[in-house]
């Protein structure tokens, strides 16, 4: 006999109010509070949905100082915040097409200037910021908040140089090596700009428990497993009687 849960859809499992993910993937009761003298801001696009496997949420949970906000444009950072702030004094961490990688440095968090090349007095720059934009979404989701916000120019951009892939692994393939989950980026980023490395260790620590009881609980859970994209047809807009060399 099969002890496969009969739940067939995903949307029947009842969810934590304050992860907002399904009850067999939450790990609320292990969160311990990480106070972070940085503030941070994650900025989620409206059309993240990835309940089972989104960090978002839990990164905001996790940390004393942090907001999320869900939506596309807001007319200035004090608007999102709801006070007034210099956003001249605050970070936003958006790749694009810049990459550590082809800068020269060794450093895994970089500031970079409007043209993607490094900004001089790095050290001078990350230890007197305030406040970090986190966006959370897609790589396409990222880029839409980004041009739909022009304010984020006055942040001081910065980008990360990870030295391990993401633990995501082959539950979710990014597009680029260099490619991080909200909680791995923000764990690293708060990491450097406080010096303290304790903040990373604290999250990296939910995100590997997170991943831990989804694969514990897909055993159980089939319907919580990513549903396959479909297949294209390759042979749409072929003309007829035409053949592929």
């Amino acid at each position: 006999m099969s002890d496969i849960s009969p739940i067939a859809s995903v949307d029947a499992i009842p969810e934590c109010p304050d992860c907002g993910k399904p009850e067999p993937l939450c790990i609320c009761g292990d969160l311990a509070p990480v106070e972070n003298r940085v503030e941070v801001l994650i900025l989620q696009h409206p059309q993240e949905q990835d309940r089972l496997l989104g960090t978002a949420r839990l990164t905001a949970l996790q940390l004393t100082n942090a907001t999320l906000k869900i939506g596309l444009s807001w007319p200035s950072l004090s608007k999102v915040l709801g006070r007034e702030v210099d956003p001249a004094d605050w970070a936003i961490l958006y790749l694009g097409s810049a990459k550590v990688a082809e800068l020269e440095t060794d450093r895994d968090v970089v500031a970079i200037d409007r043209k993607g090349g490094l900004e001089p007095a790095q050290n001078a720059i990350l230890d007197n910021i305030e406040g970090v934009v986190v966006l959370d979404g897609t790589w396409s989701q990222a880029k839409a908040l980004w041009w739909r916000n022009p304010w984020m120019l006055k942040c001081q951009r910065v980008i990360l140089g990870p030295k391990q892939l993401s633990l995501y692994g082959r539950l979710r393939r990014e597009p680029r090596s260099d490619g991080l989950s909200t909680i791995e980026a923000t764990a690293l980023l708060l990491a450097r700009l406080e010096k303290k490395p304790e903040i990373a260790v604290a999250l990296f620590g939910a995100f590997e428990r997170m991943l831990a009881k989804y694969r514990e609980a897909v055993k159980t859970h089939p319907e919580l497993l990513p549903k396959p994209k479909p297949r294209r047809d390759w042979r749409k807009g072929r003309k007829p009687g035409r053949r592929r060399s």
